[in-house]
């Protein structure tokens, strides 16, 4: 292409374009893919601590919680003692999942860089068209 740029025809301007235009959106898929990835790897491996976690203290709870049964029998009867712990333990259980509940959802998992490179493109595609 010897041609200058303003010796180009329109067909040839337009071409170019579209070559441009695709080869941006393989570029912005990739980065979407990037970012989504490093995201959902963050997230679970967030996951997997907790649940580790959680069967861990899950194990040294049921202990805690026997010996409480145990101690609070000498005071009421056995059926009394389990059911008192066990609508405590079930209360607190269901604040802490609610919590971590609270904090997944506070994760943004947009491809934030994705979209932002994506309002940028179509602002360059508006002055490519001008």
């Amino acid at each position: 292409m010897d041609t200058s740029r303003d010796e180009r025809s329109l067909g040839q301007l337009f071409g170019e374009l579209s070559r441009q235009t695709g080869e941006l959106v393989r570029h912005e898929v990739a980065l979407a893919r990037t970012e989504l990835g490093q995201k959902a790897s963050e997230v679970g491996k967030d996951v997997g601590f907790l649940a580790i976690g959680g069967a861990v203290a899950y194990a040294g709870l049921l202990a805690i919680i026997a010996a409480v049964i145990v101690l609070l029998a000498n005071v009421v009867p056995w059926w009394l003692s389990a059911l008192i712990v066990g609508v405590v333990v079930a209360g607190i259980g269901y604040v802490l999942v609610q919590k971590g509940l609270s904090a997944l959802k506070k994760q943004n998992m947009a491809p934030k860089q994705t979209l932002d490179t994506l309002k940028e493109d179509a602002e360059w595609a508006k002055q490519q068209v001008r």
